[in-house]
């Protein structure tokens, strides 16, 4: 099944500042579109839980200093099809996020 996408503001304001570096946008946007089908992520990007502040959520590295930090929900009510959705929470440098 796949995943409707959301962002959160943070995440915008984030993927703002990623503006003029198409290469950075076109890879965010790949990343997000195997996590919204449902796909594993390759190795490379390092896709892993995290704890404290962000505990529940997974991070990725889109580049080596390029974090995406996301979340898979599944809201499923009684009698009716789940609705799974991949929330953006936010993105940016390691310094940026942590």
């Amino acid at each position: 099944m796949k995943y409707e996408v959301q962002y959160s503001k943070e995440f915008r304001k984030g993927l703002k500042k990623l503006k003029n570096d198409k290469n950075s946008l076109n890879l965010v946007r790949n990343i997000i579109k195997k996590l919204a089908n449902n796909e594993i992520l390759e190795s490379k990007y390092k896709d892993h839980k995290l704890i404290g502040k962000y505990a529940g959520f997974r991070e990725c590295h889109i580049k080596p200093d390029l974090l995406l930090i996301y979340k898979k929900e599944n809201n499923a009510s009684r009698g009716q099809l789940p609705t799974l959705i991949l929330v953006c929470i936010a993105i940016g440098s390691h310094s940026d996020l942590f």
